[in-house]
């Protein structure tokens, strides 16, 4: 009887009555939440009363408009400036991040004022939602694909910058010692040792870019960056659903072709 209580093993964490402050911090968590959907006005029968008006938007949007080719074409050429938007945006943005990520890097940065003043201007591009800096450009620069491009390669570097860097910070330093110890500086270091062994990881990052890059040109065209986003905000205001429903479809398909495209470069790339 002895030895089998001698063998008892103490329980798992998982198995242990919480402590005061985790059930305090958890009764503040639960309390947030709620909080949260009072203030967001979720209501279910609001959504409910409002079924019957998605019904019929949903109704008026089947089948899809493709008799009228002239619109047709309009819209597929506001869905290639999307496209263009989104690929020249996160292209620019992908090679600057390239370029500023070693900076960024805790063990790769010149001087720790650098990479105070790289991080600070990373996380400053990151935090700020990418339709803000579209709304930004459109004053600055004006109306059109430009400030969406603009809003897309800032996002970009928030994102890219961000993970490049911990990418960098994640690589066994041993082979970079060795080139300092041979008299090698911080940039040789990182081209011939860290960004070879960062690479892989950097490549996946980049290819979720484009993606994010592609979604997100949809959306700031709807606040004026132009391209498809703009024609369904059109379309919708003026009730003309089956054109909305003929964008829609058009962006599905542009969407997961760049996904299936993103799938098989990680596959051969990875």
């Amino acid at each position: 009887m002895n030895q089998l209580d001698g063998s008892r093993q103490p329980l798992p964490d998982r198995f242990k009555l919480p402590t005061l402050v985790n059930s305090i911090v958890f009764v503040i968590a639960v309390t947030f939440i709620i909080w949260s959907m009072v203030r967001a006005e979720l209501s279910v029968t609001k959504f409910i009363a409002g079924l019957p008006w998605m019904a019929e938007a949903a109704q008026q949007m089947v089948p899809p408009s493709t008799r009228d080719w002239p619109q047709f074409w309009r819209i597929s050429n506001n869905l290639l400036t999307t496209l263009q938007m989104a690929v020249a945006g996160g292209v620019i943005g992908i090679i600057i991040s390239f370029g500023i990520a070693w900076m960024a890097a805790r063990n790769h940065s010149p001087h720790w004022s650098v990479y105070a003043l790289t991080r600070g201007v990373i996380t400053l591009f990151r935090t700020v939602p990418d339709v803000i800096w579209a709304l930004f450009f459109m004053v600055t620069v004006g109306l059109g694909p430009f400030a969406g491009a603009l809003a897309i390669m800032v996002d970009t570097i928030g994102y890219c910058g961000r993970f490049y860097a911990e990418s960098m910070e994640e690589v066994d330093p041993a082979p970079g010692e060795s080139l300092r110890a041979m008299g090698a500086g911080t940039i040789t270091v990182a081209a011939c040792s860290t960004i070879p062994a960062a690479l892989p990881a950097m490549t996946a990052h980049s290819l979720y870019a484009m993606e994010r890059a592609v979604r997100s040109s949809v959306i700031l065209g709807i606040v004026g960056a132009g391209g498809i986003g703009q024609e369904i905000e059109t379309f919708i205001t003026m009730d003309e659903w089956p054109y909305a429903s003929t964008c829609i479809l058009m962006i599905f398909i542009m969407v997961l072709g760049i996904e299936q495209l993103s799938a098989w470069m990680r596959r051969r790339l990875l």
